[in-house]
């Protein structure tokens, strides 16, 4: 009776971790937009995937947003979890 008792809220708490541990596959989207470059489109996107936790997917696809500059063209990069 008393093993009863303690089984049913652990299995809750084990089951309740592996939901939120799982890794799954995200796409991360970002828009690139670029700026003082005749002849470059506007604006263009890449798709790439990032497999893990949500989590940490979110974190990794915001870490590749930013303003960046290269040969006097300046590109940013938009990037959200899709």
């Amino acid at each position: 009776m008393r093993l009863h008792r303690l089984l049913i809220p652990l299995m809750g708490v084990l089951g309740i971790v592996l939901l939120f541990s799982c890794t799954k596959t995200y796409t991360c989207h970002c828009l690139l937009t670029h700026t003082s470059a005749p002849g470059l489109p506007d604006t263009t996107y890449n798709e790439f995937n990032i497999t893990d936790t949500k989590g940490n997917a979110q974190n990794l696809c915001r870490q590749k947003s930013g303003v960046f500059y290269n040969n006097w063209i300046y590109t940013i990069d938009s990037c959200y979890l899709y």
